[in-house]
């Protein structure tokens, strides 16, 4: 007779770690992270997180779920140095923020956190972030853009043109894009220098080259097509759309408007902060419309909201993007 000894396996290793105050107060973090990774997740508070993370342990970690809500903006810098030992050792950061203020949010994500999630979490949401950190890389051949190659001068006053759609779908980034290319290719001897500013957050980080904004750094965030038309483009992840102030916008227009002969901007459907100080910076304001009634009633809110301000609503140009068929547009 033989004695057998059952023989237990070895717990799998820790893969990720939620850290935040109390995570009962993020229930539903705990169901998408069960689901995601079953047993292989643990919880941290903030004490414990900056002991772990400093041991060997952690190695394992593929990312970290840092949740936080308003009331934890006191601990802002405890958190700051957290994600940024997380990252000193290669570990992924994920945000989970609810109700926390664009500033806190935006230096989290200078940081270098990874992703943010807004909470409560959107079905999918966590999901959807674990997978694009799990994304490779590009190498440098892919990762290489065509960066513009064109040198600051200063001595423009450009044209501003932003282009504001009143309802979804009213096709107002395609009529910003053919705009500025259009006039990128006009047949002039001396073709003029065409900046197209896409500034619809939520829809493509402008405040990313915002906090030291000058000619040389612009011109190096620019993105260049055909050598013709010049691109600063919105950034990959949703971001809120009052993340950048208006003093951020108004900075980049003028560094735009100084170097290029006309700057279109890619304005966001919704009104927000910084939507006056573009109005103040344009020459012309284009509003994308369609026949129906949904445009019809925004462009009145829109008319009496500026109208209420004292605003210069007489830069407004209303514009019919598509019209059904056989319909007269001679007025």
């Amino acid at each position: 007779m033989t004695n057998s000894v059952a023989i237990q396996p070895e717990p799998a290793p820790i893969q990720a770690c939620t850290i935040c105050r109390d995570v009962q107060n993020f229930d539903l973090l705990i169901e998408d992270m069960e689901t995601e990774l079953g047993e292989a997740w643990g919880d941290l508070s903030y004490a414990d997180a900056r002991v772990f993370l400093g041991q060997p342990d952690a190695d394992s970690l593929e990312f970290i779920a840092v949740a936080m809500d308003e009331d934890d903006e006191v601990n802002i810098n405890l958190i700051a140095d957290m994600i940024k030992t997380a990252i000193a050792r290669n570990i992924k950061v994920i945000v989970i923020a609810e109700e926390v203020s664009p500033m806190v949010l935006h230096q989290l994500l200078k940081l270098g956190a990874a992703e943010f999630v807004p909470y409560p979490l959107p079905e999918g949401a966590l999901h959807d972030a674990i997978e694009r950190l799990r994304v490779p890389p590009p190498s440098e051949a892919e990762a290489s853009a065509p960066i513009s190659k064109l040198k600051p001068t200063g001595d423009r006053e450009g044209v501003v043109l932003p282009v504001h759609g009143l309802a979804g779908g009213v096709g107002a980034t395609n009529f910003a894009v053919n705009l500025a290319w259009e006039l990128a290719s006009m047949p002039d001897a001396k073709a003029p220098r065409v900046c197209l500013l896409d500034f619809d957050l939520q829809a493509g980080a402008v405040s990313t080259y915002t906090e030291s904004m000058d000619s040389e750094s612009f011109m190096q965030a620019l993105l260049s097509h055909d050598d013709k038309l010049h691109v600063l483009t919105a950034p990959a992840e949703m971001l809120p759309l009052d993340l950048v102030t208006p003093e951020d916008i108004e900075r980049i227009i003028e560094v735009a408007r100084t170097n290029f002969d006309y700057v279109v901007i890619d304005m966001p459907s919704t009104v927000v902060q910084w939507t006056e100080t573009v109005l103040h910076a344009s020459h012309v304001y284009f509003t994308l419309i369609e026949l129906d009634m949904r445009s019809a009633q925004n462009a009145l809110r829109l008319l009496r909201a500026l109208k209420a301000e004292e605003l210069p609503h007489e830069k407004l140009r209303f514009m019919l993007n598509r019209a059904p068929k056989f319909t007269d547009l001679a007025g």
